[in-house]
């Protein structure tokens, strides 16, 4: 992401007409023709001359323009529901709900997702807040900025409870070790409606949706995906959109981490009027899915060319994506990407750095190439531009192969029936047994001795046979 872009955070990714119709004017006020959407549902632009003071004033809406990178939008998976599938008690009313109880500006990233959604990351947060089967219970997974893993809350939170032990955990995570100093911590502080977790969270394997063009919502209704190649959205257009919006009685506005927007909830009578508003304004709503699918950095012109190059080739090879998703990043290491393969360009090395040099890039994807799984795997570095397309069609031919065989890893339930072999003695007259966990509290032998520091005078307590006269054994127990 460029550095000098300034920032609209849109929490939860989500807007009404009027209100992105204020920043519209708030922006043109500050000579923008255009804006881009960030991958944190977000508004990103370049100041140029005017301050953020004399912008945030013209607001009727009290916008605030974030230039510290510090601070982090709220992403929600509010965008997916009622046009995806969801939880079966998760409403799009329900996350607007607990938006609302955030009263701060977090500088953690947070994210309340559905699991059965792919639009929108899972893991890509500090605090990822999912749904569970319980309803209005969320699994929380944490992984601190200075945690190298991630690690699940040992409850389940409360939906109404996410705002407060998210800004608990805000302000001590930094002492914060490890999850059960957290919990520790929290369950001291705070008085909330914990529940006890019954089963762990498995985030179902799910194809990358199609999200562009007009699309039928329920009965009566439809929803409309609008995504521009180049990440640049005319002001104008934006502004003409909004008031259509406000005509028709359309509340919300959604803003996707793919850097598109989706509008809910068009009536079958307004319908008209907006395809003729679209094709006026020569708005494609047809795109490939093969140029859907990228996160790209914001305001890039390197990485929108490489893009391009290799949307290109995949298209002359006539190689399907369906379901795979593409990341291009300049940060070699980085690992919060949610893509199912990323590209990564290496910085070139102090030696070289005076000289003009072909970039080289790193190939990695994600095990199963589900970016739920958080797991990297390396597939090729230090390879130029010209051998990637060949790379990432060998991929997505693996891809293809591996598609609904892939097997997810299961760890074992904690309280599971394991078979586990244990030694102990036996006496081979009548069979019973002596386990040192247990002793014999009648011959007076304490808990834990060993069989072979008892005394030779022990005899069996039940058929008094002597203490030669057991067997070490191998005892199977679940």
């Amino acid at each position: 992401m460029n550095d000098d872009l300034h920032r609209i955070l849109i929490k939860g990714g989500v807007t009404s007409p009027g209100e992105l119709k204020d920043i519209i004017t708030m922006l043109e006020a500050g000579g923008l023709k255009e804006v881009f959407f960030g991958s944190r549902q977000d508004l990103l632009f370049p100041l140029q001359n005017a301050k953020e003071e004399q912008l945030e004033q013209i607001s009727k809406f009290n916008t605030d323009i974030v230039s510290d990178r510090s601070y982090q939008n709220i992403v929600t998976s509010y965008v997916s529901a009622d046009i995806f599938d969801m939880t079966h008690w998760l409403k799009g009313s329900t996350y607007l709900y607990i938006l609302e109880g955030f009263d701060y500006q977090p500088k953690l990233k947070i994210n309340i997702t559905d699991p059965k959604q792919r639009l929108v990351p899972i893991f890509s947060g500090n605090l990822n807040f999912i749904a569970s089967e319980s309803e209005d219970y969320w699994y929380l997974n944490i992984k601190l900025p200075h945690w190298t893993k991630s690690v699940y809350y040992p409850v389940l939170i409360y939906s109404w409870d996410i705002h407060t032990i998210a800004k608990a955990i805000e302000e001590i995570y930094r002492d914060i070790s490890d999850v059960e100093e957290l919990f520790f911590i929290l369950n001291k502080r705070l008085d909330t409606n914990n529940r006890t977790i019954e089963r762990e969270l498995v985030a179902p394997y799910i194809k990358f949706p199609y999200y562009e063009g007009m699309n039928r919502m329920g009965l009566d209704q439809y929803w409309l995906g609008l995504y521009w190649r180049n990440n640049k959205y005319n002001l104008d257009f934006l502004k003409e959109l909004c008031g259509y919006c406000l005509d028709n009685s359309i509340g919300k506005i959604c803003i996707t981490p793919w850097k598109s927007f989706i509008i809910k909830g068009i009536k079958s009578s307004s319908r008209p009027e907006l395809e003729r508003f679209l094709g006026q304004k020569g708005i494609n709503i047809r795109h490939s899915q093969l140029e859907m699918n990228w996160h790209l950095p914001v305001d890039d012109m390197e990485a929108l060319e490489l893009k391009k190059f290799l949307v290109l080739s995949f298209d002359q090879n006539d190689i399907s994506t369906y379901g795979l998703t593409f990341g291009i990043s300049n940060e070699t290491g980085k690992r919060t990407h949610f893509s199912s393969i990323v590209i990564e360009k290496n910085a070139p090395t102090t030696m070289v750095r005076n000289f003009a040099i072909r970039p080289t890039y790193n190939v990695l994807y994600f095990r199963n190439f589900d970016p739920n799984t958080q797991e990297y795997k390396v597939y090729a570095q230090e390879v130029d531009k010209m051998e990637l397309p060949g790379l990432l069609m060998e991929l997505s031919k693996q891809y293809f192969y591996q598609l609904g065989r892939a097997v997810p890893k299961k760890e074992a339930p904690k309280n599971a029936n394991v078979n586990i072999l244990k030694e102990v003695y036996q006496c081979s007259s009548c069979f019973t047994v002596y386990d040192k966990t247990y002793g014999d509290s009648k011959s007076n032998i304490a808990v834990g001795t060993p069989f072979m520091d008892i005394n030779e005078n022990y005899c069996c307590p039940v058929c008094s046979a002597p203490k030669s006269g057991f067997e070490k054994i191998k005892l199977q127990i679940s």
